[in-house]
């Protein structure tokens, strides 16, 4: 078992990601737990969230803290408002969508740590100012051992998405 020294971290203190109409903060990084885990807060856009996806040796817990989300998992989709947990266990499809008027948001626990990796280079991608390509999101995905199984785009409503198409961004 690795050992880590405690930490005490303030939400304010730490600097958000932004990526594809949601932003992020790293509570816990994986060197933080030893590559344990990720404890990050993410705010959605209204309609907002990710294209159904596979973590193929990760597993994450969703805790809704505000607003409300549909969330697929596996071959269902479930409403979830502000209490409710979902786990996703690696190997199961899921997605979720903002469901809510405003803002909603969730804590997220990712086993083992390194997700933020992910989200940091997809926050690089997006810094261009133009929607990535898709070549360089699957490629992203691919280095963290996601699969994507919907078409990658930003959300309804981010700036480049064409009118009238509904994909998501990866996650």
């Amino acid at each position: 078992m690795t050992h880590t020294p405690g930490r005490i971290v303030s939400r304010d203190a730490v600097a958000p990601v932004h990526w594809m109409g949601e932003e992020g903060r790293f509570l816990l990084r994986s060197e933080d737990t030893g590559g344990l885990y990720t404890f990050f807060e993410v705010t959605t856009s209204p309609g907002g969230g990710p294209p159904l996806h596979i973590h193929e040796d990760a597993d994450e817990a969703f805790y809704v803290i505000a607003g409300r989300y549909a969330i697929h998992l596996g071959d269902e989709e479930h409403e979830a408002p502000a209490g409710c947990l979902v786990y996703g266990p690696r190997g199961v499809p899921h997605k979720f969508r903002n469901i809510s008027g405003g803002p909603s948001k969730l804590l997220v626990i990712a086993t083992p740590g390194g997700v933020e990796g992910f989200f940091e280079g997809l926050s690089g991608l997006m810094a261009a100012g133009a929607p990535p390509a898709a070549s360089d999101m699957i490629e992203l995905a691919a280095a963290f051992r996601v699969q994507g199984l919907e078409p990658v785009g930003p959300p309804p409503g981010v700036p480049g998405r064409p009118p009238g198409t509904s994909g998501r961004g990866v996650r």
